[in-house]
């Protein structure tokens, strides 16, 4: 019997959750794709200030059934943590501003906006500290879902973890601390709904970010088939080849350069960049 993997993060390589969360937030809300715009990494002003996705009602009076927009105004900001990160009360404050600037710059009414902190953790501080500082009122209608009441903007904050997982399968699995058979899930209904070409960014970090569950579902031959249309789709497949291949050169190269052959001698037979193998005369 296979010994069983052991879920850990990877955190040895950089992993751009941030698009990944955008495309997250556009499937739970894709029954309304047609009625609401998406910003991503929204320019609030000229200077490096930015907010992670701004979604705007396209019709002003539209009601959005779906928990985690029923908050939702004109205007609603959103600010997301990768699963290593959470919601401090300095952030909390920053998209607070964030708020108050978008609406002086763009000169909408501060009723008309909305924020939403999503996070991968229980936001136990940030929760004690609005109830006790600033007074405000926190409601848990739903899993995963708290409400702050107290304040003229709407306000949620999120803890992805528990969402249910058949309800927001896309946000709940935005980590990389995915089961083999969640992966399984994602992966299947992404091949199903077609939306594997739309979804890379989200895709690749699902697949990096959970490797050992990756590798535990290429090892079941009765599930491995929409994993490995997903990876070929997204282009994963050709990147880690294109990988293996750069590594295989780069240890050709290696060989020739400890054989004393001339630069322009390697680059020819490798192909690889002329910086590339300069690096490798000073190993």
């Amino acid at each position: 019997m296979k010994r069983k993997k052991d879920h850990k993060p990877n955190t040895t390589v950089h992993i751009a959750w941030h698009p990944a969360f955008v495309e997250a937030i556009q499937l739970e809300l894709e029954d309304y794709q047609d009625i609401l715009e998406f910003f991503t990494e929204y320019p609030l002003i000229s200077e490096p200030l930015r907010i992670d996705c701004v979604i705007i009602k396209k019709t002003k009076d539209l009601i959005i059934s779906k928990n985690i927009g029923a908050i939702f105004r004109e205007v609603n900001l959103l600010e997301y943590k990768s699963p290593d990160d959470y919601i401090s009360l300095a952030d909390f404050y920053k998209v607070y501003a964030y708020a108050c600037l978008y609406s002086s710059l763009e000169n909408t009414p501060i009723t008309s906006l909305t924020i939403s902190l999503i996070e991968s953790h229980h936001p136990k501080e940030l929760l004690s500290h609005l109830k006790k500082v600033r007074g405000y009122t926190v409601e848990k209608k739903n899993p995963g879902i708290y409400t702050i009441k107290g304040d003229i903007l709407p306000i949620q904050i999120i803890d992805s973890r528990q969402l249910s997982e058949d309800e927001y399968l896309w946000l709940k699995g935005l980590s990389n601390k995915l089961d083999p058979f969640t992966v399984i899930k994602v992966s299947n209904e992404a091949v199903k709904l077609n939306k594997t070409a739309k979804i890379k960014a989200y895709m690749d970090v699902i697949i990096r970010a959970n490797i050992n569950a990756i590798e535990e579902v290429m090892n079941m031959s009765s599930t491995a088939k929409s994993l490995e249309e997903v990876m070929e789709r997204t282009g994963f497949t050709a990147r880690v080849e294109a990988k293996a291949e750069e590594r295989k050169a780069l240890a050709i190269a290696q060989n020739m350069v400890n054989l004393g052959l001339s630069l322009k001698t390697i680059v020819s037979a490798t192909r690889l960049d002329v910086e590339r193998v300069k690096e490798l005369y000073k190993r």
